[in-house]
């Protein structure tokens, strides 16, 4: 079994053939999308990149191009004041499916 740490947006994933993974949103992303590994697992191997490996590629398919994650809401409060300030944010995701690992 393979084995992968792709980078993409500002984090790392430790991903498998056939694994859907839900990443930070992708802008141009189209049907496919390819990714340098940064290690390689297969089985007792395990390549490490310098910061990548560029002769191996992770292939994955964009299953959901662009949706909302959960609403994250933040408070700011000040005691005797009269100050409270509360906002939402809720991060944009791409949901990919890992194809193949060559």
């Amino acid at each position: 079994m393979k084995q992968a740490v792709i980078k993409t947006g500002g984090k790392q994933y430790l991903v498998q053939e056939g694994e859907t993974v839900e990443v930070e949103r992708i802008k141009d992303a189209g049907k496919t999308v390819s990714f340098e590994p940064l290690l390689l697992i297969d089985g007792e191997k395990a390549q490490i990149g310098k910061p990548n490996l560029d002769k191996n590629k992770v292939t994955a398919e964009v299953v959901e191009a662009d949706i909302q994650g959960e609403k994250v809401t933040s408070i700011r409060y000040k005691a005797k004041k009269r100050v409270r300030k509360i906002r939402g944010h809720r991060q944009r995701h791409t949901v990919l499916k890992i194809t193949k690992i060559a």
